[in-house]
């Protein structure tokens, strides 16, 4: 889901005047989270992100940070992502009117559950993605950084008067990754253990009232917490005290990610992407397509059921370049060493630290996306072999 940044993995990627969007930004220029302070406290590289300053990684180093996720618990400041409150007279209100922009089954969301979703656009493209949960008879909404502004602007000029729709600006939003997150959080409110995956609570951390979500982006177990800006740093201290819990940057978070099959908005899913070809039919619920009690009804669902119906002309596959190599966003892809035809492009690619070799995500024609088709990537006038490879390349060990 969650960015809608450029593909980053290793520190060189990175520098501290940053090309986000077509301008040039310097730390100036930049907003800062709440954990701000605590960041340069730690040591973190700080770069531009989304319009941030955020740290990219710590004294650790990004290879450490990721192995440690995968191996302990990580806290990540996510807190330049939009958080959005959508309220209304009654849950079948709010619900029914939120589905006018998703394609999900908003209105069959139990209470105290999360979902991802996505906006699609009028030619079924994918506008962002999110995470949406139901508290009480409102909706909580967690749209990527970059996009937040238009994600905002697009709720209220469709779901307004009727429906309210609320920016959350003074809340930070942190996450706890690992196979030692759980245990990590329910050291602080044991009923943290009870939590399943896609479960969404409120929680009392060392006295601080938080919202969490039992989920992430890392294909860990782990939560996602919503904290008042002001108690913010002083909950994140008081996890960073947890043996085993550690400060994690951008870098790790997008190798992790990447690992674990998930999409990056602005790399592998954008709004000229069907959520078919980008394999995210999983998250269409059987209420909203063709024969469901609530089929179509938001934007571009004519498109996004064609693509159902008809097939799309390429998929999104998982890369595994033979070699120790990377091939980065934008390498593209061919059916032969030499000659032959473009079949498609790469859109995420680095190291894989818990894989150990370079893992890729990319779209390639319908025909080529077989396991183990074997293609060439052409990286600096020379190509490489890489074979279509199954998602995620770490299963997820979400707790269920």
């Amino acid at each position: 889901m969650t960015g809608c940044i450029p593909a980053v993995c290793w520190v060189p990627v990175w520098s501290m005047a940053f090309w986000i969007g077509k301008g040039r930004v310097t730390m100036s220029d930049l907003q800062q989270t709440p954990l701000y302070d605590l960041h340069l406290e730690l040591g973190g590289k700080m770069v531009p992100f989304a319009g941030y300053s955020m740290p990219v990684q710590y004294p650790m180093g990004v290879m450490k940070e990721h192995l440690h996720t995968r191996a302990a618990a990580g806290v990540f400041d996510v807190s330049h992502m939009g958080q959005v409150m959508v309220t209304g007279p009654s849950w079948d209100a709010v619900a029914l009117a939120f589905e006018t922009l998703v394609p999900m089954n908003v209105l069959g969301l139990e209470d105290g559950r999360q979902r991802y979703g996505f906006f699609t656009n009028d030619a079924g493209g994918i506008e962002d993605d999110l995470m949406f949960a139901r508290r009480g008879d409102d909706l909580f909404v967690v749209v990527n950084a970059a996009c937040k502004d238009a994600d905002i602007a697009r709720m209220k000029a469709a779901l307004e008067p009727e429906i309210t729709v609320t920016p959350i600006t003074d809340r930070a939003l942190v996450a706890v990754q690992g196979p030692a997150a759980g245990a990590a959080v329910a050291s602080l409110d044991a009923t943290a253990d009870g939590m399943r995956f896609m479960d969404f609570g409120t929680l009392t951390l060392d006295w601080v009232e938080v919202w969490a979500s039992r989920s992430g982006y890392t294909g860990e177990d782990g939560f996602e917490i919503s904290v008042p800006e002001a108690q913010a740093e002083a909950l994140v201290r008081r996890l960073l005290e947890i043996e085993g819990v550690e400060p994690i940057g951008l870098g790790a978070r997008d190798s992790l990610r990447l690992e674990a099959g998930l999409c990056l908005y602005g790399n592998d899913i954008d709004a000229g992407t069907n959520p078919v070809e980008a394999s995210l039919t999983w998250a269409i619920q059987k209420a909203r397509r063709a024969g469901g009690e609530r089929a179509g009804g938001y934007p571009g669902a004519d498109a996004v059921q064609a693509a159902f119906d008809d097939g799309v002309g390429r998929k999104r596959v998982g890369l595994a370049p033979e070699g120790r190599a990377p091939m980065r966003d934008g390498t593209p892809l061919f059916d032969a060493a030499t000659g032959g035809t473009q079949v498609g492009e790469v859109t995420s690619g680095s190291f894989g630290p818990t894989v150990g070799g370079p893992v890729a995500m990319g779209y390639v024609s319908e025909a080529q996306a077989g396991i183990d088709t074997m293609l060439w990537g052409e990286v600096r006038g020379k190509r490489l072999p890489v074979t279509v490879a199954k998602l995620p390349f770490v299963a997820a060990n979400f707790k269920r």
